[in-house]
């Protein structure tokens, strides 16, 4: 850390698994499918806001549960991992 960084200006560099970057593209994917953004979503009301991010949660859940049957079954046809 820089001598005019202080914990509170330090940039954060955090390191996102593969899998929540991808959440999150599903996630405004799903939004932007409604004709919104994460950041349009702080105007609406909070129940309507809190009813889109479930939906979109659960769009984002069930494609990345496609993704990880998809591994699964790529690696099972070459043999690099056990049937499910």
């Amino acid at each position: 850390m820089s001598e005019s960084s202080t914990p509170e200006t330090a940039p954060h560099f955090v390191m996102e698994e593969p899998q929540a970057t991808l959440e999150r593209t599903y996630i405004e994917a799903y939004l932007r499918s409604r004709g919104h953004t994460l950041h349009s979503l702080q105007e609406l009301p909070a129940d309507e806001a809190k009813q889109l991010m479930t939906e979109a949660s659960a769009y984002a859940s069930t494609r990345l549960a496609e993704v990880e049957m998809r591994a699964h079954m790529v690696d099972e046809i070459h043999g690099a991992a056990p049937p499910l």
